[in-house]
């Protein structure tokens, strides 16, 4: 099975997946709305608007695992999130990236190695995985790492190439 076709609910909780966006490079990302990185919103929209047009999106999976810095429900996230940082890449549902109840999707993609060879758990809040449009994991970032980071940009440049 692809990661896009692992079942999941968009932010509004209707039944979804990634298979919408199949075809398109992703780079999924656990947010929250009250981390210290919670700016790094900004620059996601930017990546967003950039490389949209050119076969990308960024995909944003509200996450309250790491010090309950994601409070909110499905409405508060999605204002925030439009108002605050105007974003308009696809929010999905709030999920567990880590532990006994991680999210199928992301028992997937922790499965893969970071730059530096380190596979598991998700360590904070706003890490990074770039997806190839057939499914692929290509890259894993973590959450210190910059969206605009030069590292993340030509990752993605590679993908959509």
């Amino acid at each position: 099975m692809s990661i896009h076709d692992i079942a999941v609910r968009t932010l509004a909780g209707a039944p979804s997946s990634l298979g919408p966006l199949r075809g398109k490079a992703l780079l999924v990302v656990n947010v929250a709305s009250r981390c210290g990185l919670t700016p790094q919103y900004a620059g996601l929209e930017r990546l967003q608007e950039r490389f949209g047009a050119a076969g990308f999106s960024v995909v944003g999976f509200p996450c309250n695992q790491f010090a309950g810095q994601e409070p909110g429900t499905a409405e508060e996230i999605a204002t925030f999130c439009s108002t605050t940082y105007g974003v308009t890449f696809p929010m999905f549902e709030k999920i567990e990236v880590n532990g006994p109840g991680r999210h199928p999707l992301y028992a997937e993609l922790t499965a893969h190695p970071d730059a530096d060879g380190e596979a598991g758990d998700v360590k904070w809040n706003f890490e990074k995985f770039l997806v190839s449009g057939d499914g692929e994991v290509v890259a894993r970032f973590r959450p210190t790492t910059d969206p605009e980071d030069e590292a993340v940009i030509e990752a993605i440049e590679r993908v959509l190439c």
